[in-house]
């Protein structure tokens, strides 16, 4: 088949999509700043665009793209003024010093990739600038893909991934991997990041649709990214397992109008068996930790063959574990829901009340549409189908509402 400019284009764009963010950690690593890293690694892209179609698609497209990115970046670095001080300090060691490992080498690339995400994730950035710009540097995405999975305008995701940039730069934040006890503080940012990504995709806070599942795909490829990058480290198994166990059953939480489908009415059938084996294998490996029995939890859902079957006892008594290790009013809610499962709704109900004026939970859909439905097992339809509204009113995924809404018509007519 003949080798088009389309064709070339399309290698190019595929091989960039694959290597950007080792292409990234290696420039970041010359350069010590993430922007100017990932302008060279754009200049790469560019000039493949250029050269390719010409010399035709290297053997090793990433390999090319690193190796020009990395030259460009020690060139700058000669180049600038900013620098000469460093220059100065290293002698003349860049000129006579050997290049940087080939990007092959895997011992190197991971050390550049671990330096990357951890600079991503620094804690002196806010929540929402850090999952910008892991997904940018780590995931690949462009603004406008992140802007569209988040329901944010682009402008502004542009604008939040450059002033991370600027607030690294200004901070003068080390490209390194932390050690000692900064490392757990920063690694529970990192974790935290890819947490929350995911949990954006599984179940929308707003919009039209209740799973995103390119979120969940993007966060489920970078946890299993850090498995590979920290072997040792169990509480990264620990939410590699989660993820993989709340992946496993994505694609049956919705009907074939992307309409909610309760956990007691999806189809077992259809959950993904090698992704609950993937996370039963990496729970193996995790530790005692809040992401460890939050995987624990889901492996109890994941490995019931039937509804009927799930060991609720079991996951009150987990999620009792993790209320101690994170307490929560969110984690008691989810806590009374595994006790109205073991022990029946009465049992549950006190333990719901017990957290109406937790001022975490005044706006927190969930926790009327809890005690709804335990309500309504109760046989309290009126009292149910005001909660089930309450519930709708204060949520703001559309996909959610019209599932509440319609739980309380089926309990009478709805008050107006």
């Amino acid at each position: 088949m003949a080798v088009t400019a389309a064709s070339t284009a399309q290698a190019v764009e595929a091989a960039f999509r694959i290597e950007s963010a080792r292409i990234i950690a290696v420039v970041a690593r010359i350069v010590r700043d993430v922007g100017i890293a990932e302008e060279i690694a754009q200049d790469a892209l560019v000039a493949a665009l250029e050269q390719w179609p010409a010399s035709g698609v290297p053997d090793r497209p990433g390999a090319w793209l690193t190796a020009t990115a990395r030259n460009r970046a020690v060139d700058l670095v000669r180049r600038r003024e900013a620098y000469g001080r460093k220059l100065a300090e290293v002698g003349r060691s860049l000129e006579d010093a050997p290049p940087p490992p080939d990007p092959a080498d895997p011992d190197d690339i991971d050390d550049d990739l671990l330096r990357l995400i951890f600079t991503a994730c620094h804690p002196v950035l806010a929540t929402e600038a850090r999952i910008a710009l892991t997904l940018r540097l780590m995931g690949g995405l462009t603004t406008q893909e992140i802007a569209r999975a988040f329901l944010a305008t682009e402008p502004a995701v542009a604008q939040r991934i450059v002033r991370a940039k600027r607030t690294l730069a200004k901070a003068s934040v080390p490209y390194e991997v932390p050690y000692g006890a900064d490392r757990d503080a920063r690694l529970a940012s990192v974790l935290e990041v890819v947490y929350l990504v995911f949990n954006e995709g599984y179940s929308a806070t707003a919009g039209d649709d209740l799973v995103r599942p390119a979120l969940c795909e993007d966060a489920l490829r970078l946890a299993r990214l850090l498995t590979a990058l920290m072997p040792k480290e169990p509480e990264v198994h620990g939410l590699c397992a989660l993820l993989e166990f709340q992946a496993s059953r994505t694609a049956t939480r919705t009907g074939p109008d992307g309409e909610p489908v309760l956990l007691a009415e999806q189809n077992r059938a259809r959950w993904n068996r090698m992704l609950i084996r993937r996370g039963v294998e990496a729970l193996h490996r995790a530790g005692t930790g809040p992401y460890s029995v939050q995987a624990a939890i889901a492996g109890c859902h994941a490995t019931a063959v039937r509804y009927e079957d799930t060991d609720w006892a079991a996951i009150a008594t987990l999620y009792g574990a993790l209320a101690r290790l994170t307490p929560s009013p969110v984690v008691e809610l989810n806590r009374a829901v595994a006790v109205s499962m073991a022990e029946g709704p009465a049992a549950a109900l006190p333990l719901v009340d017990a957290l109406a004026e937790e001022p975490a939970l005044r706006a927190y859909h969930l926790l009327p549409s809890v005690r709804g439905d335990l309500l309504e097992r109760l046989g309290r339809g009126s009292e149910a189908r005001a909660e089930f509204e309450r519930a709708a009113s204060l949520t703001l995924n559309a996909r959610e509402r019209d599932l509440l809404l319609g739980r309380a018509a089926a309990l009478g007519e709805i008050s107006p």
